[in-house]
Protein backbone atom coordinates (compact mmCIF):
# COMPACT_ATOMS: atom_id res chain seq x y z
CA UNK A 1 0.00 0.00 0.00
CA UNK A 2 1.18 3.31 -0.62
CA UNK A 3 0.00 6.71 0.67
CA UNK A 4 -0.12 9.96 -1.26
CA UNK A 5 -0.70 13.26 1.30
CA UNK A 6 -1.50 16.58 -0.40
CA UNK A 7 -2.12 19.96 1.55
CA UNK A 8 -4.96 21.18 -0.45
CA UNK A 9 -6.89 19.97 -3.48
CA UNK A 10 -10.52 20.38 -4.90
CA UNK A 11 -10.84 16.79 -4.56
CA UNK A 12 -8.84 13.67 -3.23
CA UNK A 13 -11.55 11.60 -6.13
CA UNK A 14 -10.65 13.61 -8.56
CA UNK A 15 -7.28 13.47 -8.30
CA UNK A 16 -7.06 9.94 -8.61
CA UNK A 17 -9.40 9.60 -11.38
CA UNK A 18 -6.62 12.44 -12.86
CA UNK A 19 -3.88 10.21 -12.41
CA UNK A 20 -5.49 6.99 -12.18
CA UNK A 21 -2.68 5.40 -14.90
CA UNK A 22 0.36 6.32 -12.54
CA UNK A 23 -1.10 5.32 -9.31
CA UNK A 24 -1.19 1.33 -8.29
CA UNK A 25 -3.44 -0.83 -6.71
CA UNK A 26 -4.27 -0.16 -3.04
CA UNK A 27 -2.89 3.76 -3.27
CA UNK A 28 -4.31 5.49 -0.67
CA UNK A 29 -4.92 9.33 -1.35
CA UNK A 30 -5.99 11.97 1.63
CA UNK A 31 -5.91 15.69 2.28
CA UNK A 32 -5.60 18.00 5.00
CA UNK A 33 -8.20 20.39 2.97
CA UNK A 34 -10.78 19.33 0.27
CA UNK A 35 -12.57 22.57 -1.35
CA UNK A 36 -14.82 20.93 -3.53
CA UNK A 37 -15.61 17.49 -2.39
CA UNK A 38 -18.67 15.32 -3.88
CA UNK A 39 -20.84 12.66 -1.94
CA UNK A 40 -23.44 10.32 -4.10
CA UNK A 41 -26.49 11.92 -6.50
CA UNK A 42 -23.69 14.69 -6.99
CA UNK A 43 -24.04 15.97 -3.83
CA UNK A 44 -21.56 18.18 -2.65
CA UNK A 45 -19.93 17.03 0.96
CA UNK A 46 -19.44 20.23 2.99
CA UNK A 47 -15.51 21.21 4.05
CA UNK A 48 -15.33 21.67 7.47
CA UNK A 49 -11.81 22.67 7.41
CA UNK A 50 -8.42 21.04 9.12
CA UNK A 51 -9.03 18.05 11.27
CA UNK A 52 -11.35 15.90 9.20
CA UNK A 53 -11.05 13.16 6.82
CA UNK A 54 -10.55 13.60 3.20
CA UNK A 55 -9.57 10.39 1.85
CA UNK A 56 -9.58 8.09 -1.69
CA UNK A 57 -8.26 4.63 -2.07
CA UNK A 58 -7.33 3.43 -5.82
CA UNK A 59 -8.47 -0.29 -6.22
CA UNK A 60 -7.26 -2.31 -9.70
CA UNK A 61 -8.10 -5.52 -8.42
CA UNK A 62 -8.34 -7.07 -11.56
CA UNK A 63 -9.01 -6.00 -15.70
CA UNK A 64 -12.65 -7.35 -15.41
CA UNK A 65 -15.40 -6.13 -13.78
CA UNK A 66 -16.32 -8.33 -10.77
CA UNK A 67 -19.91 -8.26 -8.95
CA UNK A 68 -18.51 -7.50 -5.36
CA UNK A 69 -17.25 -3.93 -6.35
CA UNK A 70 -20.79 -2.87 -6.85
CA UNK A 71 -20.70 -3.41 -2.81
CA UNK A 72 -17.19 -1.82 -2.02
CA UNK A 73 -19.40 1.29 -0.94
CA UNK A 74 -21.17 -1.10 1.69
CA UNK A 75 -18.14 -2.67 2.69
CA UNK A 76 -16.83 0.71 3.63
CA UNK A 77 -19.59 1.40 5.96
CA UNK A 78 -19.02 -1.71 7.94
CA UNK A 79 -15.47 -1.16 8.24
CA UNK A 80 -16.19 2.39 8.72
CA UNK A 81 -18.81 1.57 11.80
CA UNK A 82 -16.50 -1.22 13.66
CA UNK A 83 -13.48 1.80 14.14
CA UNK A 84 -16.27 4.32 15.19
CA UNK A 85 -17.43 1.35 17.64
CA UNK A 86 -13.84 1.28 19.16
CA UNK A 87 -14.56 5.02 19.99
CA UNK A 88 -17.48 3.58 22.54
CA UNK A 89 -20.37 4.67 19.95
CA UNK A 90 -22.92 2.85 18.36
CA UNK A 91 -23.07 3.73 14.67
CA UNK A 92 -25.84 2.17 12.06
CA UNK A 93 -26.15 2.28 8.50
CA UNK A 94 -28.79 3.73 6.58
CA UNK A 95 -29.07 1.92 3.10
CA UNK A 96 -26.75 1.74 0.79
CA UNK A 97 -23.91 2.95 2.52
CA UNK A 98 -24.69 6.04 5.14
CA UNK A 99 -23.11 5.73 8.62
CA UNK A 100 -25.07 7.93 11.25
CA UNK A 101 -24.61 8.33 14.92
CA UNK A 102 -28.22 8.76 16.94
CA UNK A 103 -29.32 9.50 13.39
CA UNK A 104 -27.02 11.97 12.20
CA UNK A 105 -24.72 11.65 9.45
CA UNK A 106 -20.90 11.56 10.04
CA UNK A 107 -19.49 10.50 6.78
CA UNK A 108 -19.55 10.12 3.09
CA UNK A 109 -18.65 7.23 0.91
CA UNK A 110 -18.66 7.99 -2.90
CA UNK A 111 -17.31 4.94 -5.35
CA UNK A 112 -16.35 5.70 -8.99
CA UNK A 113 -15.51 3.22 -11.53
CA UNK A 114 -13.09 4.28 -15.07
CA UNK A 115 -13.11 1.92 -17.06
CA UNK A 116 -11.67 1.68 -20.90
CA UNK A 117 -13.06 1.96 -24.32
CA UNK A 118 -12.76 -1.99 -24.64
CA UNK A 119 -14.93 -2.68 -21.68
CA UNK A 120 -12.36 -3.48 -19.11
CA UNK A 121 -11.59 -1.67 -15.55
CA UNK A 122 -8.96 0.96 -15.38
CA UNK A 123 -9.52 0.89 -11.70
CA UNK A 124 -11.92 1.70 -8.97
CA UNK A 125 -11.82 5.27 -6.49
CA UNK A 126 -13.59 4.84 -3.11
CA UNK A 127 -13.93 8.33 -1.47
CA UNK A 128 -14.75 8.53 1.91
CA UNK A 129 -15.22 12.18 4.26
CA UNK A 130 -15.41 11.34 7.77
CA UNK A 131 -16.12 14.39 9.92
CA UNK A 132 -13.29 14.64 13.38
CA UNK A 133 -12.90 17.46 13.98
CA UNK A 134 -16.07 19.89 13.91
CA UNK A 135 -18.15 23.13 16.23
CA UNK A 136 -21.60 22.32 16.28
CA UNK A 137 -22.02 25.70 14.25
CA UNK A 138 -20.77 24.48 11.35
CA UNK A 139 -22.66 21.12 11.41
CA UNK A 140 -25.51 22.85 11.74
CA UNK A 141 -24.47 24.88 8.25
CA UNK A 142 -24.55 21.91 6.48
CA UNK A 143 -27.70 21.93 4.00
CA UNK A 144 -30.26 18.89 4.02
CA UNK A 145 -28.81 16.60 6.60
CA UNK A 146 -28.42 16.30 10.40
CA UNK A 147 -25.12 15.93 10.98
CA UNK A 148 -22.40 14.98 14.09
CA UNK A 149 -18.83 14.87 14.29
CA UNK A 150 -16.81 12.39 16.50
CA UNK A 151 -15.27 15.12 18.24
CA UNK A 152 -19.09 16.20 19.48
CA UNK A 153 -19.68 12.61 20.13
CA UNK A 154 -16.96 11.69 22.57
CA UNK A 155 -16.55 15.04 23.80
CA UNK A 156 -12.37 15.50 22.53
CA UNK A 157 -10.68 16.39 20.01
CA UNK A 158 -9.59 13.50 17.32
CA UNK A 159 -6.24 12.28 15.96
CA UNK A 160 -6.85 12.55 12.24
CA UNK A 161 -4.06 10.57 11.38
CA UNK A 162 -4.92 7.96 13.88
CA UNK A 163 -8.18 7.41 12.68
CA UNK A 164 -7.05 6.96 9.35
CA UNK A 165 -4.42 4.82 9.55
CA UNK A 166 -6.90 2.51 12.14
CA UNK A 167 -9.52 3.05 8.90
CA UNK A 168 -6.89 2.07 6.04
CA UNK A 169 -6.26 -1.13 8.51
CA UNK A 170 -9.86 -2.21 9.14
CA UNK A 171 -10.89 -1.53 5.32
CA UNK A 172 -7.84 -4.11 3.91
CA UNK A 173 -7.78 -6.36 6.54
CA UNK A 174 -10.55 -7.96 4.87
CA UNK A 175 -10.59 -6.51 1.12
CA UNK A 176 -9.13 -9.66 -0.80
CA UNK A 177 -11.83 -11.66 1.20
CA UNK A 178 -14.39 -9.50 0.21
CA UNK A 179 -13.59 -9.18 -3.20
CA UNK A 180 -13.84 -12.75 -3.91
CA UNK A 181 -16.85 -13.56 -1.79
CA UNK A 182 -18.55 -9.87 -2.43
CA UNK A 183 -21.88 -8.92 0.02
CA UNK A 184 -22.45 -12.36 1.71
CA UNK A 185 -19.18 -12.13 3.14
CA UNK A 186 -20.47 -8.72 5.19
CA UNK A 187 -24.21 -9.28 5.11
CA UNK A 188 -24.00 -10.38 8.41
CA UNK A 189 -22.41 -7.62 9.58
CA UNK A 190 -23.70 -4.86 7.30
CA UNK A 191 -27.74 -6.37 8.64
CA UNK A 192 -26.66 -6.29 12.24
CA UNK A 193 -26.13 -2.12 11.88
CA UNK A 194 -29.01 -1.35 10.11
CA UNK A 195 -31.60 1.60 11.02
CA UNK A 196 -33.85 0.36 7.89
CA UNK A 197 -35.19 -3.03 8.25
CA UNK A 198 -38.34 -3.12 8.83
CA UNK A 199 -39.19 0.56 8.36
CA UNK A 200 -41.94 2.33 5.87
CA UNK A 201 -40.02 4.50 3.63
CA UNK A 202 -39.81 6.67 1.45
CA UNK A 203 -36.64 5.99 -1.44
CA UNK A 204 -35.83 8.64 -3.86
CA UNK A 205 -34.97 6.47 -6.97
CA UNK A 206 -33.82 9.41 -9.91
CA UNK A 207 -36.71 11.42 -10.42
CA UNK A 208 -39.70 9.37 -9.07
CA UNK A 209 -39.99 8.05 -4.74
CA UNK A 210 -40.60 4.62 -4.10
CA UNK A 211 -42.84 3.91 -0.78
CA UNK A 212 -42.95 0.71 0.93
CA UNK A 213 -41.75 -1.53 3.99
CA UNK A 214 -38.18 -2.47 3.68
CA UNK A 215 -38.31 -6.05 4.21
CA UNK A 216 -34.83 -7.19 4.33
CA UNK A 217 -31.15 -6.58 1.62
CA UNK A 218 -30.55 -9.62 -0.67
CA UNK A 219 -26.80 -11.39 -0.93
CA UNK A 220 -26.12 -8.77 -3.62
CA UNK A 221 -26.72 -5.92 -1.32
CA UNK A 222 -29.71 -4.68 -2.57
CA UNK A 223 -32.97 -3.30 -0.71
CA UNK A 224 -36.05 -5.41 -1.03
CA UNK A 225 -38.95 -3.27 -0.46
CA UNK A 226 -42.69 -4.18 -0.08
CA UNK A 227 -45.26 -2.04 -1.88
CA UNK A 228 -48.58 -3.72 -0.82
CA UNK A 229 -48.18 -7.16 -2.17
CA UNK A 230 -45.31 -6.10 -4.66
CA UNK A 231 -41.75 -7.06 -3.67
CA UNK A 232 -39.38 -4.50 -5.23
CA UNK A 233 -35.57 -5.11 -5.48
CA UNK A 234 -33.70 -1.58 -5.62
CA UNK A 235 -29.79 -1.82 -6.68
CA UNK A 236 -29.48 2.29 -6.41
CA UNK A 237 -31.75 4.76 -4.53
CA UNK A 238 -32.13 7.33 -1.03
CA UNK A 239 -33.76 6.92 1.93
CA UNK A 240 -35.76 9.88 2.45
Amino acid sequence: MREIRLEEIDSTNSYAKLNLDNLADKTVIHAAIQTSGRGRLNRKWVDLGLGNLFMSIVLKPEDKYAASFANLTQYLSVCLCKVLESYNLKPQIKWPNDVLIDGKKIAGILSESVVQSSGKSKGIILGIGVNLNADEQSLHNIPDKIATALNVEIGKQIDVDIFRHELINEFFSNYDSFIEVGFEFIKQDYILRNCFIGKELNIQLFDEIKNGFAKSVNDRGELILMDNDKELVLTIGDIL
